[in-house]
């Protein structure tokens, strides 16, 4: 068995404060609701992990994986946002990587997931700090919950592409069972996109931010890669 190649269009290395690191895409079964993720995940990393001989290796694992097998995505169809996500999502800035709580649907989950009234004082945060050029008071306000729900993008692996999906619950156990069947390798679960990364969840690693660097050109990819786990290795 061979080491994985990178994804199309990313690079296998990258040099993060004067260390060269390998990020090494493993390919999944594509999750749905009711897998078992911590299965999966560290029955893939177990192939993998062995083959490599350097002595720092981390496991980082996308958190829409998780989430997804938590049944924490919904198809956009079964979401019925109320007149008050309506409102809110009007007043979202939408980017080209991804349109976050700029849509009812996904607005409605952020109520659902935050509250009304944390959601609410997120909104108004915002609105009084905009006009000073301040930027992301809404997600600052709103919590890492809001800022982690992702909305449908055309190039997302179908049915995927329809859906809507918020964090995984308790990430942080989730990667603590998946250490344990890797040997204690370090784990990571992260938000990775071409904006930026964030932590959800975390178990045996003394380097986060050094890991979360390493992910700064998002080598898993958010298309049809079905990678949704790598190793780290340096």
């Amino acid at each position: 068995m061979d080491l994985p190649l990178p994804n199309k269009g990313k690079e296998l290395f990258i040099n993060i404060d004067g260390v060269k690191v390998a990020r090494y895409p493993v390919r999944t079964k594509l999750f749905k609701k009711g897998d078992d993720i911590i299965a999966e995940i560290s029955k893939e990393a177990n192939k993998t992990l062995p083959l490599i001989k350097t002595t720092n290796k981390v496991i980082v694992i996308s958190e829409k994986a998780v989430a997804v097998s938590q049944g924490r995505g919904y198809p956009i169809k079964e979401i019925h946002p109320s007149g008050f996500a309506r409102f809110l999502s009007l007043y979202v800035t939408k980017t080209p990587y991804g349109i976050g709580l700029g849509m009812p649907e996904t607005m409605e989950l952020a109520l659902r997931e935050v509250g009304v009234v944390r959601i609410f004082i997120a909104f108004v945060c915002a609105a009084l700090t905009k006009p000073f050029g301040i930027k992301g008071m809404f997600y600052r306000v709103a919590g890492h919950k809001a800022r982690s729900i992702d909305g449908p993008t055309p190039h997302t692996i179908p049915p995927y592409n329809q859906y809507a999906v918020m964090a995984p619950s308790n990430p942080k156990d989730v990667a603590k069972a998946i250490s344990k069947k890797c040997s204690n390798t370090g784990v990571l679960i992260i938000d990775a996109n071409d904006m930026g990364q964030n932590e959800l969840g975390s178990y045996n690693l003394q380097n986060k931010l050094f890991i979360l660097k390493t992910f700064k050109d998002n080598p898993l990819g958010q298309s049809d890669q079905q990678t949704p786990l790598a190793i780290v290795a340096w």
